[in-house]
C-alpha cells in the first residue's frame, strides 16, 4: 500500500547503515563510509538493491584478514587440516628473494586470497634456506615455490615462480571444487635401484653431447634464458680440457669472462644470474652458494691461465665474502637480500657507488650461520689460499671450521643445520663439512681435517644410508604421511658424495669410502636410465672421479722446513680440482694410506704419482707441474 512503508531512499539509508555496522565488525581492515561518501554515492547512482549487493561484496573483501601463516612445517599441519577439513598450501621463500617480496606483497594482501585462505586452508610459510629437507624436495621449483597437499600429505599442486592474486584465486577455488592432483604433480621418477655402479661410454658420450648442444655460443653458458655459472657444469669442462678438448677451453673462457659482468664492482660478490642472455640484466641477490661456487672456479680459471681478470675476479670474491657474509663469530651467513625495501630495489640501489648506497640504506643480509653454507665457505677459501697462497684466506678457513664443529657438530656425528633444527639432521650440512674437512687437509697437510672427515662421512653412512642405492637427503620423521613418508634421493647430493668419498678412498685406503661411493653412484646410475633427459653435469663428474685415480702429488719433508713448505705451496697450484696432495713428514709416523711409502731423504722433495706408478723425486718447487705431465703422460 502506497505511503505505508519506508520509500526507496529509506531504503537505502537502512542498505548503507547495514552496510557501514557489518564493515566496521571484526577487522581491522574495515571500511566506513563517511556521511558525505554516502550522499556521493547516492548521486552517483548507487540507489539499487543490485548496487548494494555488490558493493556489499566489495567491502566483505575489504574486510579480509592478514593470512595467519604458521611458520614451523611438521606433521600436525596436516593433522589440523584433516580435522578442520582443510587443504595445506605450503609457501616456500626465501629471505633474498626479490618475487618472494612481491608475492608477500600483492598475492597474499589480496582480500579475495585472504578470504580463501582463512576459509579453506591451512597456510604454512618456511624459508627454504631454513629446511635443507623441504629444500631439496622443492628446491627444482625455484622460489617461490607453492605447493597444496591435501590433508594426508598428498600433493594437488606444485607451482613455480611468482604467481597473480587473480590466478591465485582462481587455482585456490579450482583445488576447493576439485582437489584431484594436477599436470604439475609428475609421477615420481622410478629408479632401478642396486644395478650396474658406472655409466656405459654410450650414455656418457650422449651426456656430453647433450650439454654440448644446450651452449650458447654466442653469449656463453649453458641455457638460453638465465645465466650465471653453472659450477658442476664448468668444473666437469675444466676436465674435458684436461683431456684436450678444445672447444671445452673455448666455452668456458667465454663463460668465465662473461660472468665477469656480474661481478658487484663496488663491493664485489656475484650477483645471482641474468634474467637476459647478455649477461647484463643482473638479479642483485648475493647468495653464499654462488660467491663460494665462483671463489673456486675463478681461482681455478687463474691457476690454469694466469689472467689477472680472473685473479681480480676472485679476490673480488673473497672480499665480498669476508666483509659482508662473515659472522664475528667465525661462522658464514647465508645472503644478502636484492632490495633494500619495497621501495628501494636492486636496480635503484646496486648502479650506485658506496657513498650512494650507503645513504639508502643496506639490503638485509640473512645472519643464519648454517653448517652448509659454512663448509661451502671453508672449501672456497682453501682453493683462494691454495692458488694464491693468501694466508689471510687459509686463517679465515680454519677458524669457521672449529667454529662448526664448536657449534653445529651434533652428538650423532652429524652436523646439524642450526643451532636448533626442524627435524633432521640433514645430509646437506654433513656433506658440505665432509668437503670443507677434505680441503682443509689438502690446503695444510694437518691431519686432525682428515679425522673430522672420516667421523662426518662415517655419520651420513650410518643416518643417511638408502638401504637400496644412494643416500637420503633426510630420513623420514617417525610420524609422516603422503609424499614425506619417502624420503628424498638427490642426485647432486649423491655426486657430490662419489666426489669426496672417493677422494677420502685415495686419502686413507680405507675400503669403506669407495664402498659409500658405489652404493651413491648406483643411485646415479640407475636415475640417469630412468631419466636420460635430465642433464646432469655432476653424475658425469662422479662417474669419471668414482673410477680414475686423482692427480697425486706427495711432499716430502718436515713441516718445519721452509723448502718442503715450498713445494707444498706448488703442490696446491697445480691446476686440478680432482687434485690429492699429501705431506709426509716422518715425524708425524706413516702416511694415512699405508699402501703408500716414501723413501726418506736427506733434502725435500715432492713426487708426483699415477694409479700405478711416481716420478723421480723433484727437489725444486718450480719443477712439479712438469713432473706431473710427464707422469700423466700417456
Amino acid at each position: 500500500m502506497r505511503g505505508s512503508g519506508p520509500s526507496s531512499d529509506s531504503l537505502e539509508h537502512i542498505l548503507f547503515d547495514l552496510i557501514c555496522i557489518r564493515l566496521c565488525q571484526g577487522s581491522e581492515y574495515a571500511y566506513m563510509p563517511s556521511k558525505e561518501a554516502i550522499v556521493r554515492m547516492r548521486l552517483a547512482g548507487i540507489n539499487t538493491l543490485i548496487a548494494f549487493g555488490a558493493a556489499l561484496m566489495f567491502a566483505a573483501q575489504l574486510s579480509a584478514a592478514p593470512i595467519s601463516w604458521q611458520s614451523h612445517w611438521s606433521d600436525a599441519v596436516f593433522a589440523r587440516a584433516a580435522k578442520e577439513q582443510r587443504f595445506v598450501i605450503l609457501d616456500l621463500h626465501a629471505v633474498w628473494c626479490h618475487w618472494c617480496h612481491v608475492m608477500d606483497e600483492k598475492t597474499y594482501a589480496d582480500p579475495k586470497v585472504q578470504a580463501l585462505i582463512a576459509k579453506h586452508y591451512v597456510a604454512v610459510s618456511v624459508d627454504a634456506d631454513s629446511d635443507p629437507d623441504l629444500n631439496s624436495r622443492y628446491g627444482d621449483w625455484g622460489w617461490p615455490a607453492t605447493i597444496v597437499l591435501a590433508a594426508d600429505g598428498t600433493e594437488i599442486v606444485k607451482r613455480r615462480g611468482y604467481i597473480p592474486p587473480e590466478q591465485m584465486a582462481a587455482l585456490l577455488q579450482a583445488i576447493i571444487d576439485d582437489p584431484s592432483p594436477g599436470p604439475s604433480v609428475a609421477p615420481a621418477i622410478i629408479v632401478a635401484d642396486g644395478g650396474a655402479s658406472r655409466l656405459t661410454s654410450r650414455e656418457r658420450t650422449k651426456a656430453l653431447q647433450a650439454l654440448d648442444a644446450i651452449y650458447d655460443d654466442q653469449h656463453g653458458g649453458w641455457g638460453e634464458i638465465h645465466k650465471f655459472i653453472d659450477a658442476a657444469t664448468l668444473e666437469l669442462t675444466y676436465a674435458t680440457i684436461d683431456a684436450g678438448d678444445m672447444a671445452a677451453l673455448h666455452r668456458a673462457r667465454q663463460t668465465l669472462d662473461a660472468n665477469l659482468r656480474l661481478i658487484d664492482p663496488v663491493w664485489g660478490g656475484v650477483y645471482q644470474y641474468s634474467d637476459e642472455v647478455d649477461w647484463q640484466s643482473p638479479h642483485y641477490e648475493k647468495l653464499m652458494a654462488f660467491q663460494a661456487d665462483d671463489l673456486r672456479l675463478y681461482s681455478e680459471a687463474y691457476a690454469r691461465w694466469k689472467d689477472p681478470r680472473y685473479l681480480a675476479a676472485a679476490q673480488s670474491l673473497h672480499r665480498y665474502m669476508t666483509q659482508f657474509l662473515a659472522a664475528p663469530d667465525g661462522g658464514f651467513y647465508v645472503s644478502q637480500d636484492a632490495d633494500v625495501s619495497a621501495q628501494i630495489s636492486g636496480h635503484d640501489f646496486y648502479p650506485k657507488d658506496d657513498a650512494g648506497r650507503r645513504t639508502l640504506g643496506m639490503p638485509r643480509v640473512d645472519v643464519h650461520e648454517y653448517a652448509r653454507e659454512t663448509g661451502w665457505a671453508i672449501r672456497a677459501l682453501c682453493k683462494y689460499y691454495d692458488v694464491t697462497g693468501d694466508e689471510k684466506a687459509l686463517t679465515e678457513a680454519v677458524r669457521a671450521a672449529r667454529w662448526s664443529i664448536a657449534n653445529r657438530a651434533g652428538r650423532s656425528g652429524a652436523f646439524r643445520h642450526d643451532a636448533a633444527d626442524r627435524g633432521g639432521p640433514f645430509l646437506d650440512d654433513s656433506l658440505a663439512m665432509s668437503q670443507a674437512f677434505v680441503a682443509l687437509y689438502r690446503s695444510t697437510g694437518d691431519r686432525e681435517w682428515l679425522s673430522s672427515a672420516k667421523a662426518a662421512l662415517t655419520a651420513i653412512n650410518r643416518q643417511f644410508r638408502d638401504p637400496k642405492a644412494g643416500f637420503v637427503a633426510a630420513p623420514a620423521a617417525p610420524a609422516t604421511r603422503g609424499v614425506f613418508r619417502d624420503p628424498i634421493r638427490q642426485p647432486e647430493q649423491n655426486a657430490a658424495l662419489v666426489r669426496v668419498a672417493s677422494l677420502m678412498n685415495h686419502y686413507t685406503g680405507d675400503a669403506r669410502y669407495q664402498a659409500m661411493a658405489t652404493h651413491a653412484m648406483k643411485y646415479l646410475v640407475g636415475f640417469s636410465k630412468a631419466a636420460p633427459e635430465a642433464l646432469r653435469a655432476e653424475i658425469l663428474s662422479a662417474d669419471r672421479e668414482f673410477s680414475a685415480a686423482p692427480i697425486h702429488i706427495t711432499v716430502v719433508g718436515s713441516k718445519s722446513d721452509p723448502a718442503a713448505r715450498d713445494l707444498h705451496a706448488a703442490a696446491l697450484r697445480y691446476p686440478a680440482d680432482y687434485l690429492q696432495v699429501d705431506w709426509w713428514d716422518k715425524d708425524e709416523g706413516p702416511l694415512p694410506n699405508p699402501e703408500i711409502h716414501y723413501p726418506p731423504l736427506e733434502r725435500a722433495a715432492a713426487f708426483a704419482c699415477t694409479a700405478s706408478a711416481c716420478s723421480m723425486p723433484v727437489f725444486r718447487s718450480e719443477e712439479i707441474e712438469r713432473a706431473v705431465r710427464a707422469a700423466l703422460a700417456p
